[in-house]
């Protein structure tokens, strides 16, 4: 892919903190119009990757490039072309909200007052409040409104929903879905997995600072298998010889296996041979992909999955 493509082009990425390597040859590749999920534990290396994205720590080896710039030797004129929300947001106890979000905007170069009223109705926050009587929440709403009111051609968000209640999580949905309508990049660091399978259309997972999988998330998910479970007129271990099945589970004429994608038909067709009562399939979510990487021990081999789905 080319980097003229790319609005964040990472590529064994290094970070050393003395005998400590938090980054140990990293890979990451967000691309413009699009929104990428950033996941990992806490620990695994996202919130140095982001630092260094932003020109805060100096890299100590491998490529880091932001919208075509260096983020350390470039910081100042990037930083007006890209807009941060972090998941613990700190403002200046004195002021107000609207305050606050007139400084953060203006050090992009200026704000769109009628974006940001909208963005405060939407959010409804009131910005005439000093932000000491802020919640966790509402404090979360000022950088959230700052940040997407901006013209910012690249987000870069790390837990951006921490404190905020169902119903702002659905607007921050529709805003982020807005934001890639305009043609412009995200990329969203998250714990929560249904929100990254909701908004991203691919998803880097990282693991003791290295990429162990990462491409577009409707790819990643085949390489999962699906969960069936079936109950029979008779004993569910009729099951464990046909080809597919895996981590079969029988509970008399209960039965819970795994089976992937391309021999899901065969297995179906061999159930309905034994008159099944019932039948229920759930699909591989990102969940299911994440706990892959982390169920096990020791570090994972980078997949090659995505780097080809990544030249298209």
């Amino acid at each position: 892919m080319s980097s003229q493509t790319l609005a964040i082009d990472v590529a064994g990425l290094v970070k050393r903190f003395g005998h400590v390597t938090a980054l140990d040859g990293l890979d990451l590749q967000v691309r413009q119009g699009t929104v990428a999920g950033f996941l990992g534990p806490n620990g695994s290396g996202k919130s140095t990757t982001i630092r260094i994205l932003l020109g805060l720590l100096r890299s100590d080896g491998g490529r880091a490039r932001l919208l075509g710039g260096d983020p350390w030797q470039d910081a100042v004129t990037l930083h007006r072309r890209i807009a941060y929300v972090p998941g613990e947001v700190s403002l200046w106890p004195n002021l107000t909200g609207g305050q606050a979000i007139d400084i953060l905007s203006h050090l992009r170069g200026g704000v769109d007052r009628a974006k940001r009223d909208d963005l405060l109705a939407r959010f409804e926050l009131d910005p005439s409040k000093k932000a000491r009587s802020y919640s966790k929440g509402n404090r979360q709403k000022v950088a959230l409104v700052a940040g997407l009111a901006s013209d910012a051609e690249l987000l870069i968000l790390d837990e951006p929903t921490v404190g905020l209640d169902p119903l702002m999580e659905q607007v921050f949905t529709e805003c982020i879905q807005e934001v890639k309508a305009q043609g412009r990049s995200v990329l969203l660091s998250s714990h929560i997995f249904a929100e990254v399978e909701k908004l991203c259309d691919t998803v880097t997972i990282i693991r003791e600072g290295r990429t162990v999988e990462a491409g577009l998330l409707s790819e990643l998910r085949h390489l999962r298998r699906a969960t069936v479970s079936v109950e029979l007129e008779q004993a569910g271990t009729i099951l464990a010889s046909v080809p597919g099945v895996h981590d079969l589970a029988v509970d008399g004429d209960k039965a819970t296996f795994t089976v992937g994608e391309p021999e899901l038909g065969g297995v179906l067709s061999v159930i309905a041979t034994h008159s099944p009562r019932s039948l229920l399939s759930s699909p591989p979510s990102l969940e299911d992909l994440f706990l892959r990487h982390y169920g096990g021990i020791g570090k994972t081999k980078v997949t090659q999955t995505t780097q080809a789905a990544g030249r298209r």
